[in-house]
């Protein structure tokens, strides 16, 4: 894939594999255009980019900020060639502890926010015959564990939508890729475990942002459909698959470390 001058618009750039992916595009000589809620942190994030950029600040729950963002990224650059939609947040919670509003607002971020930016940016796609949208998922999309019930069910509906849309676009020239990683060692976890008990249980597990924000962008160079890391978190989810019932209890022991 020739990246030279393509127009790669990620959310939730501000951080993590957001922001080092806008700065791996920038060095395969893309155009990043990072886009993010809080703007002292996306100009940080900005500053991290050498090479032509552009910097939005973005809100991804409403509907009105994200077109108007995305109409002028097409007005200023002519075209988008990827969208990455990154923007999410997880809160681990008991379901019975965790309130009605936590679930709302993960769901509105999570799901809802790469709905937004999907519709925003795909009628302009289909227009021009190309394009590829990266949805970041999680495994837990794929498989459940204690506390993450929100999360997770925001997550599932992303790969959802996901698979339908690619079911969709099939012969349009438009690509999809879920992206599924498992814990990775961002400022995810200051919100989701603020008291670290997670990260300490599972830090020999965790992958390094650098490798994921590498996988990504070769999944798209691959147009691959569906990446999943690390490779054991993807054979547990193909035995989860063939096995819900007799996994379930080896998940438990496994994944309780919330």
């Amino acid at each position: 894939m020739d990246w030279n001058k393509k127009i790669a618009v990620i959310t939730g750039a501000s951080s993590g594999i957001g922001a080092l992916m806008a700065r791996e595009l920038s060095k395969r000589g893309a155009v990043p255009i990072l886009m993010a809620r809080r703007e002292d942190k996306l100009k940080e994030a900005a500053g991290a980019v050498r090479g032509e950029h552009g910097v939005y600040l973005l809100d991804v729950t409403s509907t009105e900020q994200v077109e108007r963002t995305m109409r002028e990224v097409i007005g200023r650059y002519g075209r988008i060639d990827l969208l990455i939609n990154n923007a999410g947040y997880g809160v681990f919670d008991r379901f019975v502890d965790a309130p009605v509003t936590e679930f709302e607002s993960m769901m509105d971020v999570n799901y809802m926010g790469t709905v937004r930016c999907t519709k925003s940016v795909l009628p302009h796609m289909l227009r021009q015959g190309s394009g590829h949208i990266v949805n970041i998922a999680s495994m837990a999309g794929k498989i459940g564990s204690p506390k993450s019930s929100g999360y997770s069910a925001s997550k599932h509906a992303v790969l959802g939508l996901t698979n339908c849309l690619r079911q969709e676009l099939r012969g349009t020239g438009v690509y999809v890729t879920a992206v599924n990683p498992g814990p990775i060692d961002t400022p995810f976890f200051d919100k989701a475990d603020p008291g670290g008990n997670y990260v300490k249980n599972v830090k020999w597990f965790m992958l390094k942002p650098e490798r994921v924000a590498g996988q990504v962008l070769a999944a798209v160079e691959r147009r691959k459909p569906e990446i999943d890391l690390p490779l054991a978190a993807a054979a547990g989810v193909k035995l989860y698959q063939l096995f819900p019932r007799l996994f379930d209890g080896v998940a438990h022991k496994l994944l309780n470390r919330k």
